[in-house]
């Protein structure tokens, strides 16, 4: 009896993108056996189930060997034990890193603690991602705010630098600890969030200046995942906005005789005006506290987007009145404020 026996030798790390798809998703080698046969392999390949398990365990010890070079990728980058072509490199990052939304929506705002690691189980069971790749999500969000949370200069550039991606708007809403899990809230996704989060980021933070701090400033020494302080300090001033009467009757004035004919609400914009333009202004004036900070979206959405749904006004009626209202008033300070609100408020004003 006897046996052909054909061997390739070769130095170039082999990927099998379904196979690293399924140990991604955290299935065991079994489980990854079955999934590739109910998917037909054998009739592709012509080849046994033994061989299909040898493939399978095969690759999987590969990634693991992998798994703590993709832990900071441009290690992967730099090492010589695994010839694996440049595009390919890449595949290996981008996948690794790449999230569930529904999983990343659970997760904003909370602390990348162990006690929310211990809540993985149920967020599992509610967001129909398996236990292992919830792991291995939270850990990633956990390595990457660690790794950048003292770092100066753009949180985008940082991140991209470290792990040759952009989890931004995960890391400035775990520094942040925005309120996400409120009930009204729950109509918001994660790209809701996300499209917010950069939109603050490009206004608000230090890196939005487009010039250094003073080293002397209290913001020299913040990441630039958080809010400047005294940009916080600053938007108190606009305050005077809505408690000057003159000031508020004139901004009124301005506002509703450059949207006279041309929204559906007017009457209701005219009636509601001070209410809203408090609301606006104040959820600025506000954010010096921490508690404030978290309210942020709570709180745009309860006295902005809730009171103008009720009287019905559709997105373009929101778009035309929010540009004439920060139109109003020519001043750095409130123009750089209403760009971050105008575009939370455009992106979260849906159903």
């Amino acid at each position: 009896m006897s046996s052909d026996l054909d061997v390739f030798v070769g130095n170039t790390t082999l990927i099998d993108e379904e196979v690293y798809r399924l140990w991604l998703d955290g299935h065991s080698v079994a489980e990854a056996v079955a999934r590739r046969l109910r998917g037909g392999v054998l009739e592709r390949e012509g080849t046994s189930v033994a061989v299909l398990q040898s493939d399978t365990r095969d690759h999987y010890r590969t990634f693991q060997m992998l798994e703590r070079l993709l832990h900071a990728p441009p290690r992967l980058l730099q090492q010589l034990l695994f010839q694996i072509p440049p595009e390919r490199q890449a595949l290996l990052v981008q996948r690794y890193y790449a999230f569930d939304e529904a999983l990343a929506r659970e997760l904003l705002g909370k602390k990348l603690s162990k006690g929310t690691k211990k809540e993985l189980d149920e967020v599992s069971a509610r967001t129909g991602v398996g236990i292992r790749s919830c792991r291995r999500q939270f850990d990633n969000f956990k390595r990457v705010f660690k790794a950048v949370e003292e770092l100066r200069g753009p949180l985008a550039e940082n991140i991209q630098q470290l792990f040759l991606l952009d989890y931004a708007a995960i890391v400035f809403f775990a520094n942040s600890r925005f309120e996400t899990g409120k009930r009204r809230l729950q109509f918001l996704s994660f790209a809701d969030f996300a499209a917010c989060a950069q939109s603050m980021m490009g206004h608000w933070s230090q890196g939005a200046l487009g010039e250094p701090p003073d080293p002397r400033a209290p913001e020299a020494a913040e990441p630039d995942g958080d809010l400047p302080k005294s940009f916080l300090q600053d938007l108190k001033e606009l305050k005077v906005l809505v408690a000057d009467k003159d000031l508020l009757d004139q901004h009124k004035s301005l506002v509703c005789s450059a949207l006279r004919g041309k929204i559906s609400v007017y009457n209701e914009l005219e009636a509601n005006f001070k209410a809203l333009s408090r609301a606006l202004v104040n959820v600025g004036g506000k954010l010096t506290h921490a508690r404030d900070v978290r309210d942020f979206f709570v709180d745009l959405v309860e006295k902005v987007i809730e009171p103008c749904r009720s009287d019905k006004w559709s997105p373009g009626d929101l778009r035309l009145f929010l540009t004439h209202y920060t139109a109003a008033r020519h001043q750095a300070l409130w123009e750089r404020y209403m760009a971050a609100i105008t575009a939370c408020l455009l992106r979260m004003y849906h159903d």
